[in-house]
C-alpha cells in the first residue's frame, strides 16, 4: 500500500491548545512575523481542559489573597519573595493582555476580565496574628501598597456580607482586601487568541489531533508522529522547535521525548469539584474573591475561597475545590495515564515523594469520603447561612503535581509551574499547577530566553518586547514611579479599577 502519510516541515511546533501554547505563539508571531507555526491539539476546540473556566479558580492569581504563597519561617516572620514575584508577574501578563486590546489583536477586554476584590479571610487568634503579620510584609513592597487589613466586623461586612451573614460576632476574624483584583476568564482569552492566531500567515492549527511519537534527530530537529482522531490520517511533521503545553498531557509526552532533562521525572493527579449556587438572591449578595488558609496536607489548588465568578456571561458563585484522586492526568484522559507514567527513571523519586506526603495522602482520601453533606459543612465555615438546597456540585479540572529528582531527597512533590528545556534549547515542556495561567507571559519570555537566546538579544526582538511590555528589563516592585503608570495605563485600556 502506498504511504499516505501528510509530511509537512514548519520552525515551530505547539502541542496543546491552551493559554501556555497561545501565549508563546503570539509573541513569537509578534517577534518574528514570518515565523511558521504548527499547533496540534486532542480535543476538538481551543482551552477545553486547564484553561477553560470550570476548570480553574478564574483567579487574576497576584498573591493579594492567597495565603499559600506567603509561608512563616519557623521564627515566626513571613516569606514575601514568591508573593512578590508572582504579583510582578501578573503585571507583566496584564501589559501583554493591554497590547493586545490596543492593537486589536483580540475583542474587547470585559469579555475575559474583570476588577473584584481579592480578600484573605481567617478566624482564630494564631490565624488572625499570621495575617496581620502577611499584611505588614506585603504593604511595605509598592505592589501591595494599597493593601487594607481589618478586624472591625462593620468593615468585613461592607466588604462580604455573604461570608459574615449569621456569624458568631464573639469569634476573632480578620481580612485583608485589595481592592484591585481581577477574575479572568481564562478559556475565553485562550480562544480569543487562537481566533487571531488561526488569521495569520504560516500559522495552522490541528485541533483533533494527537502527538503520538517524538523523535530528535541527528541534525537537532524533532520529527513528531501525529494521527488524526477524528480521520485516522496520520502526519509527520519536522521541526527546529517544540514546545508542549498540554497540562497533564505534557508528562507522557515529556516521557515519549526520551530527552536526558526529563529523567526521573513523575506526576501526581489530583482532582477537583466545586459547590456551586443555583440560587439568583445569594449568588447577587457576594462580588469578591475570598481566600482562606488551607487544610494541613493540602495540595495549594486546594486553597478554600468563595468566589464570584463570571463565566459565559453569566454571575456564578462558587465555592471549594475540593480534592479527590484519579489517575488520569486530563479531565478528558484515561485512567491508565497515572500507571503507564511510571518507569524505571521515576519509580524511586515517587515512591521517595509518596512516603515524605503522607499527610496529603491522608487528606485526599479524607476529601474522596466526603459526603455532600461534609461539603456543605465545609462550606458553612465561609458562608454561615448556606442551605443545601442552593448548592450542587460540579465537576472542576484535574492538575498533575510534578514529582521530580532529588540528590539529597531521592524524589520531592512540587506544587508550582515547573519548566523543562533541554540543553540545546530545542525542546521545552511545562509542567504543574498554580499560578500557571496568570504568569504565563513572565514564563513565555523567560522560556524564549532559554530557546531562541541569539534572536532575543537582537535589538529587533527587545524592542518589540518593549513594545508589548513597557516595564520589560525593570523591576515594578523596585520602582515605584513606574509601577503607578503602567497600573494606570493597564487598567485604563483593560477596563479594570485603578
Amino acid at each position: 500500500m502506498p504511504d499516505t502519510t501528510i509530511r509537512s516541515n514548519t520552525e515551530v511546533v505547539l502541542i496543546g491548545a491552551g493559554i501556555m501554547s497561545a501565549t508563546l505563539g503570539l509573541i513569537l508571531k509578534e517577534l518574528q512575523p514570518d515565523i511558521k507555526i504548527e499547533i496540534f491539539e486532542r480535543l476538538d476546540r481551543a482551552a477545553a481542559e486547564s484553561s477553560d473556566a470550570w476548570n480553574n479558580a478564574g483567579t487574576g492569581h497576584s498573591a493579594f489573597c492567597e495565603l499559600n504563597y506567603t509561608p512563616e519561617n519557623e521564627d515566626g516572620t513571613i516569606d514575601p519573595k514568591k508573593a512578590i514575584s508572582i504579583a510582578e508577574s501578573f503585571e507583566v501578563s496584564r501589559q501583554f493582555w493591554a497590547y493586545l486590546v490596543e492593537e486589536n489583536k483580540v475583542p474587547s477586554p470585559e469579555n475575559f476580565i474583570k476588577s473584584i476584590p481579592h480578600l484573605s479571610f481567617v478566624w482564630g487568634d494564631k490565624n488572625v496574628e499570621y495575617l496581620k503579620k502577611r499584611f505588614e510584609a506585603l504593604q511595605k513592597n509598592q505592589l501591595f501598597k494599597d493593601m487594607v487589613f481589618s478586624t472591625d466586623l462593620s468593615q468585613l461586612k461592607e466588604w462580604m456580607p455573604l461570608v459574615m451573614e449569621g456569624r458568631d460576632e464573639s469569634e476573632k476574624v480578620a481580612a485583608t482586601n485589595m481592592a484591585i483584583g481581577t477574575d479572568v476568564n481564562f478559556g475565553e482569552l485562550t480562544r480569543s487568541i487562537f481566533s487571531y492566531l488561526g488569521t495569520l500567515d504560516g500559522v495552522t492549527i490541528h485541533y483533533h489531533h494527537e502527538v503520538q511519537k517524538l523523535k530528535q534527530r541527528d541534525d537537532k530537529s524533532w520529527r513528531i508522529k501525529i494521527t488524526d482522531l477524528a480521520t485516522g490520517q496520520k502526519r509527520k511533521v519536522y521541526t527546529k522547535f517544540v514546545f508542549i503545553g498540554a497540562g497533564g498531557g505534557s508528562l507522557p509526552l515529556l516521557e515519549k521525548a526520551d530527552v536526558p532533562e526529563g529523567d526521573g521525572f513523575g506526576g501526581f493527579p489530583v482532582s477537583g469539584q466545586w459547590l456551586k449556587c443555583t440560587n439568583p438572591e445569594v449568588i447577587a449578595k457576594h462580588a469578591a474573591k475570598v481566600y482562606g488558609k488551607a487544610s494541613v496536607g493540602a495540595p495549594p489548588m486546594s486553597v478554600p475561597h468563595i468566589d464570584s465568578r463570571m463565566i459565559n456571561g453569566e454571575k456564578q458563585l462558587l465555592f471549594g475545590p475540593f480534592a479527590g484522586f484519579s489517575t488520569r492526568f486530563l479531565k478528558n484522559g484515561s485512567y491508565s495515564d497515572l500507571p503507564l507514567s511510571i518507569t524505571t527513571d521515576n519509580i524511586f523519586p515517587m515512591l521517595s515523594a509518596g512516603i515524605k506526603n503522607i499527610p496529603l495522602t491522608k487528606y485526599l482520601i479524607q476529601q474522596v469520603r466526603q459526603s455532600t453533606e461534609d461539603r456543605i459543612n465545609a462550606l458553612r465555615e465561609y458562608v454561615p447561612s448556606a442551605k443545601s438546597e442552593d448548592w450542587v456540585i460540579e465537576r472542576a479540572g484535574q492538575r498533575v503535581q510534578v514529582i521530580k529528582k532529588d540528590k539529597n531527597e531521592g524524589g520531592i512533590l512540587e506544587f508550582g509551574t515547573e519548566v523543562i528545556t533541554t540543553a540545546d534549547g530545542s525542546l521545552s515542556v511545562l509542567l504543574g499547577a498554580s499560578p500557571g495561567a496568570s504568569t504565563a507571559v513572565s514564563i513565555m519570555i523567560d522560556l524564549i530566553g532559554r530557546c531562541f537566546k541569539e534572536e532575543l538579544a537582537s535589538a529587533e526582538w527587545q524592542e518589540k518586547l518593549k513594545k508589548m511590555i513597557p516595564s520589560y528589563g525593570q523591576a515594578l516592585n523596585e520602582n515605584p514611579a513606574l509601577s503607578d503608570e503602567i497600573r494606570k495605563n493597564t487598567a485604563a485600556v483593560l477596563k479594570l479599577k485603578n
